[in-house]
């Protein structure tokens, strides 16, 4: 058996926690304090890194210069009150 496939040991305390040792943290980018996710898979145990909420910030927007889709969203929010300001004689002259 190749090194790869030995794999590192690590502790399991009595309730259930198991440190990453931290080579595996650094490759898979796993930030401390952070979340990770176990997905069981053909009887082995993968863990994932969980992306914090501030860097899926803007992901819907693609790299061609697509827009957000919050700043679509807000785009047609002032749409929609410039179209009621007008209808009710507030608009700008």
């Amino acid at each position: 058996m190749s090194d790869a496939e030995e794999g590192t040991t690590v502790a399991v305390t009595s309730k259930g926690q198991a440190t990453i040792p931290k080579a595996f943290r650094e490759k898979l980018h796993i930030e401390t304090p952070g979340r990770v996710r176990f997905v069981e898979r053909d009887g082995e145990v993968i863990i994932r890194p969980v992306k914090r909420p501030s860097e899926l910030r803007g992901a819907l927007a693609d790299e061609a210069g697509e827009t957000a889709a919050t700043e679509m969203l807000r785009d047609e929010r002032q749409r929609e009150k410039a179209d009621l300001d007008a209808r009710h004689g507030l608009d700008e002259k």
